[in-house]
């Protein structure tokens, strides 16, 4: 029967092209490590690895082979890691990425009571509009909005959000209310991501959806900058709940078409798809599935 370390020592070889690193990163003598390797080959009765005294390379079958076994191996290691994670608390390192949206007082309170929480555990947080290579950059998780463009990472949806339409009085009492999705046309709008301060809002109210094209003398690239523009009276903004609950409830903007709002996205937790989770991201994923702030609605 074939020695599971045999192929644990096999495959660091490959990883590291090298006897020598392999056996600094196993903590071996490089003796051992050769004989190892040379142990597996002879039960498999192929030649693996090439070796001479300048260089190793892996043969066709020691490249088919470590690729074969690689997966297995990282999962038996994260079993371990795992069982043993179970009887600690959650530690470590943690590291996130969230959209513009969520860089708001709500969702920063929430992280923090998370680390008071878990105070073992650290955060690296990424706040940007960027898609985030998850795995290229290490990040254990990320928030997204709307549609999931990568297929490969595991998705957990935490709710569903929406835009509703904002504006400040003074300039309602200046431009008047609108009363129907078509009132929009006469109106200014703050945009984002507009062309030539153009764009076509899609709205529903539970019976229709209506799209219609509105124009406005402000275009922004974030929803930050909108709602500030928007609260400062230069038109009527689509906001998100996050960026414009608590100017509501001051009286600084005003609901505008309250039957009417932007279609639903829905939001998920995404991550690199992995069997087994660390408990540090474990944890994290239960906390976030059951927050109940102003950023998205839960699911019914």
């Amino acid at each position: 029967m074939i020695d599971l370390n045999d192929i644990a020592v096999f495959a660091a070889v490959a990883r590291f092209e090298s006897f020598s690193r392999a056996a600094r990163a196993l903590g071996m003598p490089v003796s051992t490590v050769s004989r190892k390797v040379t142990a597996l080959e002879e039960q498999l009765g192929v030649t693996l690895i090439q070796r001479t005294t300048r260089k190793l390379s892996l043969t066709l079958q020691g490249r088919a082979y470590f690729a074969e076994c690689s997966e297995p191996l990282q999962q038996l290691q994260d079993a371990e890691r795992v069982l043993g994670e179970a009887q600690r608390k959650p530690e470590g390192l943690l590291r996130i990425t969230v959209p513009m949206t969520l860089g708001q007082p709500p969702f920063f309170d929430f992280l923090s009571a998370f680390l008071t929480t878990y105070p073992d555990i650290e955060v690296d947080l990424l706040v940007t509009n960027v898609f985030v290579d998850l795995v290229a950059e290490n990040i254990d998780v990320a928030v997204r909005f709307g549609e999931l463009r990568d297929s490969s990472l595991v998705a957990q949806r935490l709710g569903k959000s929406t835009h509703i339409l904002v504006a400040a009085p003074e300039y309602l009492s200046q431009h008047g209310l609108p009363t129907r999705p078509e009132d929009l046309s006469g109106h200014r709008c703050v945009l984002v991501n507009a062309r030539n301060n153009e764009a076509e809002w899609h709205l529903v109210n539970g019976r229709e959806t209506v799209s219609l094209p509105v124009t406005g003398s402000v275009s922004v690239h974030d929803v930050q900058s909108a709602s500030a523009i928007t609260e400062r009276g230069h038109g009527i903004g689509r906001l998100p709940p996050i960026f414009c609950d608590s100017l509501l409830s001051s009286g600084k903007l005003v609901r505008v078409l309250p039957e009417w709002s932007a279609p639903d996205v829905f939001v998920h937790a995404v991550y690199p798809t992995r069997r087994f989770l660390p408990l540090r991201l474990q944890v994290f994923l239960q906390e976030l599935k059951a927050w109940r702030g102003p950023a998205w609605q839960p699911l019914r």
